[in-house]
């Protein structure tokens, strides 16, 4: 990866980007300032003309609410990129955002960005991420895989000869990987996180009480009464949406145990995909996770009793990342602030390149 002096020079007049462009948020981490920006990945646009209204949270409000000519859409799905111009666009919205030249006004050197992508993407998708980044106007672009970047945001000794495990449970992918020496050594991405458990919690309310929920309900109840494991004490939670058999408004009580059965599909998906990765895993880094536990990361470790589930079937430690909703942004953010560090940049090098993963 050598250095363009042209890029040496203007690069102290940028400030370099990790960016965790996530299928529900995404998060921008500054070069000097840490996360100056945590917003939804959602992006407003009138279908007549392709305009773009508003991108992010001011986007994410109008979901479900919006004209017939407007349409709020999530570009990326299942944490890669679905809509290739969308996605640019909210690239390029987010830099701008993120990357103000008031004290230069007459120069606009563009920053070095490093965006975390889930690990079973292809090589082409890798590389719409990057022309993604380049087109919004980053002079350099790299990739890395998110469980990487989840670990070293989350403070794990990834440089050393210790097997350190992480599980980065995002909107669209979970991603488990053990890691040693720097490098990925067992890696399992599957299509099963957040927005599945959201849609479980829709086809719950409509199977069992005859019940229309949104996106944004299902994802209220399953942060205030989702769980994956009995809690000392049960919550409840009320359902509001529309009443399939009259069509009129109606809010029904539910408790966590209910959502809990009503979310087990995706949440044993998850547990049962952690134990195969550890099955698959070298003793003797086994014998290290052991002793030092399995780190939880990404918003979804935050459901309730989740840590509690995995400990107890795979009978190992677990520790939930502290801020775990930006652990992939502050490790990407770390890569560029230590951008010469040999290690990180054998770790982009390494992941610029195609390699076979378990789907």
């Amino acid at each position: 990866m050598g250095l363009n002096p042209f890029n040496t020079i203007f690069g102290a007049f940028s400030r370099d980007l990790g960016i965790d462009l996530g299928t529900a948020n995404t998060l921008v981490h500054v070069r000097g300032k840490g996360i100056v920006i945590s917003e939804p990945s959602v992006v407003a646009i009138d279908t007549r003309t392709k305009k773009v209204h508003a991108v992010g949270a001011e986007a994410k409000a109008m979901v479900g609410k919006t004209p017939a000519n407007i349409v709020a859409v999530r570009p990326l799905k299942d944490g890669v990129i679905a809509d290739f111009d969308v996605v640019e666009q909210m690239l390029a919205y987010f830099i701008k955002k993120a990357h103000t030249y008031a004290a230069l006004p007459l120069i606009d050197p563009r920053p070095r960005v490093v965006v975390g992508v889930p690990s079973g993407v292809t090589e082409v998708e890798k590389r719409a991420a990057r022309e993604a980044a380049l087109n919004a106007k980053a002079r350099e672009a790299y990739v890395v895989e998110e469980p990487m970047a989840a670990a070293i945001g989350a403070g794990l000794p990834v440089e050393e000869p210790i097997g350190s495990m992480i599980v980065d449970i995002g909107g669209g992918t979970t991603e488990i990987a053990v890691i040693a020496l720097g490098g990925i050594v067992i890696n399992h991405s599957i299509r099963i996180a957040g927005d599945e458990i959201d849609e479980a919690i829709i086809q719950f309310a409509r199977r069992e009480y005859n019940l229309l929920i949104g996106e944004r309900m299902a994802e209220k109840a399953k942060i205030a009464a989702g769980s994956a494991y009995p809690l000392d004490e049960e919550i409840k939670v009320v359902l509001r949406g529309r009443d399939l058999l009259t069509g009129l408004p109606k809010a029904i009580e539910v408790s966590s145990v209910e959502l809990r059965e009503g979310i087990a599909g995706p949440v044993n998906a998850i547990v049962a995909e952690v134990r195969a990765a550890l099955e698959e895993t070298p003793p003797e880094l086994v014998a290290d996770i052991m002793e030092h536990g399995i780190m939880l990361a990404g918003g979804g470790s935050l459901l309730h009793g989740l840590d509690k589930r995995i400990a107890a079937e795979t009978k190992m430690p677990v520790h939930i990342a502290q801020d775990p909703l930006s652990c992939v942004a502050r490790g990407a953010g770390k890569m560029v602030e230590h951008f010469d560090n040999s290690v990180y940049q054998d770790i982009l090098m390494r992941t610029q390149t195609t390699r076979r993963v378990r789907r």
